[in-house]
């Protein structure tokens, strides 16, 4: 089996390649770049050398066909595009690009060659919006609430369009927050978890964050790609929310994160208005039964297990 990974070099990238190359897969993985990209994470789990790598810009259609005819790969994993919900407050044109027109131009690709590939597309959890006390499964209606939801969104339906249309076996993920220590500092709990590190070892710097009102279903990244994987190897596509079913807040994951290095949180942490989103999510609730009765997948790291990861990962590299 050959695999495609669009994005390899991000942190679902990263785990998923390894495990691929652990399945016996050729994988070959893509960046908009490959000639000065670092693969850095690759190169942190072991794999740099096991994978193809190849230059491919998602929202450029003759560079996504040339790869897949290049390479003609049963499987392609589409997690490349745009990240971060805050950077999208920023630069939208962007999200959509590389979100929506990016799989648009996969999808379309597929159908040209006209070979039994199956696809994976990336969704967010984001796209639901704030779910108040309900827990969202794969029926739950979209009220997406940034840039980043909104390509995510546009880019889910038109996965299930082209699934539903051409007959494609295309997917999308609707994956809750999950993280692990490939996440760079730009994302709050990463932010957190370093910031917790460094003040341990002797820094007297004060944490600046933003709304800890905020509520979370945090998972762990290497179990998510497992479940990415399962997708593509049923009978037929369909979509699936994969979570691990538990909601905390940001405050909780902050107060944990800080105890784990016996410290309480309260001494180092201030909230800034100006961290604040112009539109966040308050709550985050998931239902990922489907996952569980389908794919016979479920989390195996909760949010306190993400945190006491991340936390030694941190403390090694101090």
């Amino acid at each position: 089996m050959k695999a495609l990974i669009c994005g390899v070099t991000g942190q679902d990238g990263s785990y998923l390649a390894k495990l691929l190359v652990e399945k016996g897969y050729e994988v070959i993985g893509t960046s908009r770049d490959a000639m000065v990209s670092s693969f850095s994470n690759l190169k942190l789990l072991g794999i740099h050398n096991d994978i193809q790598t190849t230059s491919m810009a998602p929202n450029d259609f003759r560079s996504v066909l040339n790869v897949v005819q290049r390479h003609a790969p049963d499987e392609i994993y589409n997690l490349a595009g745009q990240t971060s919900v805050a950077l999208s407050f920023e630069q939208p044109v962007e999200a959509m690009e590389s979100i929506a027109e990016g799989t648009l131009n996969m999808l379309e690709v597929i159908r040209l060659v006209d070979q039994p590939i199956r696809f994976y597309n990336a969704g967010s959890s984001e796209c639901f919006g704030d779910t108040a006390d309900i827990t969202a499964n794969e029926l739950a209606s979209f009220q997406p609430r940034s840039p980043y939801a909104v390509a995510k969104a546009s880019a889910h339906w038109l996965v299930r369009n082209y699934r539903e249309s051409y007959g494609l076996f295309a997917c999308t993920g609707i994956l809750f927050n999950h993280e692990s220590s490939l996440r760079p500092e730009r994302f709050v709990t990463q932010k957190i978890i370093r910031a917790a590190a460094r003040v341990s070892h002797g820094s007297k710097e004060t944490l600046q964050l933003g709304n800890l009102d905020v509520w979370r279903d945090w998972g762990w990244s290497p179990d998510y790609v497992d479940a990415m994987w399962r997708m593509l190897q049923q009978k037929s596509a369909n979509d699936f929310v994969i979570a691990t079913g538990r909601t905390e807040s940001l405050e909780y994951f902050v107060s944990q994160a800080f105890a784990y290095f016996g410290l309480n949180w309260k001494d180092h942490v201030r909230v800034e208005k100006k961290l604040f989103r112009p539109s966040d999510i308050r709550k985050s609730y998931a239902n990922p039964s489907n996952a569980r009765n389908i794919l016979g997948w479920s989390a195996e790291t909760d949010i306190d297990g993400v945190i006491k990861k991340m936390c030694e990962a941190a403390a090694s590299t101090i």
